[in-house]
């Protein structure tokens, strides 16, 4: 049994968001790992257990998403995989790079941190090609007001003023490395890398961002609302349309909070 570790990309559009799911009358719908686990199943002739590195919700997209599993064949190099998998998945999801990993990494348990962009299309129209892909605001948001906001998340804090209500994490509290907003042309990019993540946690932070900027609100404003722990005083959580889980790092410091 070799442990296989994936690298995916995905457009979350038209899935029921990452997790394998049955629907309240047992009827299953669409998912990320429900499809790789498939076509695992046709290559392997067994059901094969797919781990990833976290969720993401319907409709949210993957650059680079991780996840592993335990190839009960030799015959096919890990690298191969990738080719091997492809030629069974459906056009929105593709393995990027496969290769072997220790029989006790886990792409849960060994992440390091996770990095998501949230991205905002800021001109009047937006290409029907990237409309899947961002949240069109139709301005350009002041840049120093926001970054004057995303700053302050930084470092080891209680972030539920920002988790959704039906989050089930035993702690609220997470280790977040950067905040940034940037430009990129017609495009304004969030970026954010933290430990983890609670439930539309980073949807949330955009729109609450987005909201206070729009307002004329200060980085004291948006401190009191993290201090206060209350999701009803933040703002709207963004769109999912915008979100892409961009990386999962491996080699850093391995932080429990």
């Amino acid at each position: 049994m070799r442990n296989i570790l994936l690298s995916i990309s995905y457009d979350g559009t038209d899935f029921c968001g990452w997790q394998r799911q049955d629907t309240a009358d047992g009827k299953k719908v669409r998912t990320v790992q429900g499809e790789i686990e498939k076509a695992l199943q046709k290559i392997h002739h067994a059901p094969t257990a797919l781990h990833g590195s976290g969720r993401t919700d319907s409709g949210v997209h993957a650059r680079a998403q991780a996840a592993n599993f335990f190839s009960p064949v030799d015959s096919i190099p890990p690298e191969r995989y990738v080719f091997a998998l492809n030629s069974f998945l459906p056009h929105d999801v593709r393995v990027n790079e496969s290769k072997l990993v220790p029989d006790d990494f886990d792409a849960r348990f060994s992440a390091t941190s996770r990095t998501y962009r949230y991205f905002f299309h800021c001109a009047q129209s937006v290409f029907a090609t990237e409309s899947r892909f961002v949240w069109h605001i139709r301005r350009f948001p002041d840049i120093a007001r926001l970054n004057s906001m995303a700053h302050l998340l930084h470092g080891e804090m209680d972030c539920a003023a920002f988790a959704s209500a039906g989050d089930q994490s035993l702690s609220t509290f997470r280790f977040i490395d950067y905040a940034e907003f940037y430009p990129d042309g017609e495009k304004l990019i969030f970026e954010i890398r933290a430990n983890a993540f609670l439930w539309k946690m980073v949807r949330t932070l955009a729109g609450t961002l987005l909201q206070l900027e729009k307002a004329g609100a200060t980085a004291a404003d948006f401190e009191r609302i993290i201090k206060s722990g209350d999701r009803k005083k933040s703002g709207v959580t963004a769109p999912s349309s915008g979100l892409f889980l961009w990386s999962v790092e491996f080699d850093g410091i391995r932080r429990h909070v």
